[in-house]
């Protein structure tokens, strides 16, 4: 089955690179291109800079985005006046970037376009709804380097990851790398009845007691864990980080004589900002981390071309990433198809 097709069952994707140049905007235009011309509305935006036809880091050339008849796409006012392409402006939203307002237009000529919308995971949201009175079927994030969060499931319900040799021209090691990242979008949500007590909380550490009950820890994020003076898993049956877990309170609960009775919940993959090592340190004592919102991981996109002109064997390395990753692998370049 095509991803293609995959996708049509969600209302909303986020393409995130987990390293520049790791084929995001060819993933992009390939999903453009592909998805139905008829009775069918996409509107598109992107949470950093993307379409400029050179890098600003490493000089090479890059793939401009280029959308098609019919396609909505929002941008900063900048970004607008340079657009190669004809299209009707038809909102000019409160939102604004260093580049001017951001701009809402339809399509009415194919071309190409640079894309620079809303900076914020919140002004995202604002713009996914916003863009409904275009009845609109999908809507499509392109994702920045670094800003993960473009891809919470509070912002988009399905996910395609590119990674490449960019991210590492070591295949063992890109391929344990993507490994980690893949296996955090996995994490299983919480039980419905947690999910629901901790769903609104959005500062603080707290956690449910033995007995059922809800309980404030007081500590303003995972980042004051020094100020942690009693065990906070003696009487707690779950805790949870309502924004970014870190390795040192990670580490706080690996070192527990409970951790294998509790769970620790976030909010989504995008708050774990931990390393493989103190994850891996975790598990391996026991522990059990569970998500409250949870994106639907479609496929994995590749490119074997690192900017410094390393290329890595396609083949080998779509076969080495879906058998440890259980996934669909795509190189797009090479093959148009499923790997």
């Amino acid at each position: 089955m095509s991803f293609i097709s995959e996708i049509q069952k969600f209302n909303s994707l986020s393409i995130v690179g987990l390293e520049k140049n790791t084929g995001k905007t060819v993933c992009l235009n390939y999903i453009l291109d592909r998805l139905p011309s008829q009775n069918y509305k996409v509107a598109v935006t992107s949470i950093g800079i993307d379409g400029e036809s050179k890098d600003q880091v490493t000089g090479t050339a890059k793939p401009e985005i280029i959308l098609k008849e019919g396609t909505y796409f929002s941008t900063s006012e900048v970004y607008y006046s340079r657009r190669n392409l004809l299209s009707e402006l038809v909102e000019i939203t409160g939102e604004r970037s260093s580049l001017g307002r951001i701009v809402t237009a339809k399509v009415l000529r194919g071309g190409k376009v640079m894309l620079g919308g809303p900076s914020s995971a919140a002004s995202l949201r604002r713009w996914k709804e916003g863009v409904k009175k275009f009845d609109v079927d999908l809507t499509i994030i392109d994702g920045a380097l670094s800003r993960m969060s473009s891809g919470s499931p509070a912002i988009s319900e399905s996910l395609i990851i590119t990674t490449g040799a960019a991210y590492s021209i070591d295949m063992e090691r890109l391929v344990r790398r993507t490994k980690y990242v893949v296996g955090l979008v996995g994490i299983d949500k919480a039980e419905p009845s947690v999910r629901d007590r901790f769903m609104d909380i959005e500062r603080g550490v707290w956690g449910i007691d033995l007995n059922g009950g809800l309980v404030d820890f007081h500590l303003e994020s995972s980042l004051t864990v020094d100020k942690v003076k009693d065990d906070i898993t003696k009487n707690s049956s779950h805790v949870f980080v309502s924004g970014a877990l870190t390795d040192r309170f990670l580490n706080m609960i690996s070192d527990s004589d409970r951790v294998k009775d509790i769970v620790l919940v976030v909010r989504d993959f995008t708050k774990m900002f931990v390393t493989e090592e103190a994850y891996r340190n975790f598990l391996r004592r026991g522990g059990n981390l569970r998500v409250l919102q949870k994106s639907r991981l479609i496929a994995v996109c590749v490119n074997p071309v690192s900017p410094r002109g390393v290329v890595l064997d396609s083949g080998t390395l779509c076969g080495k990433l879906g058998e440890a990753l259980q996934l669909p692998v795509y190189d797009i370049v090479k093959c148009g198809d499923v790997i």
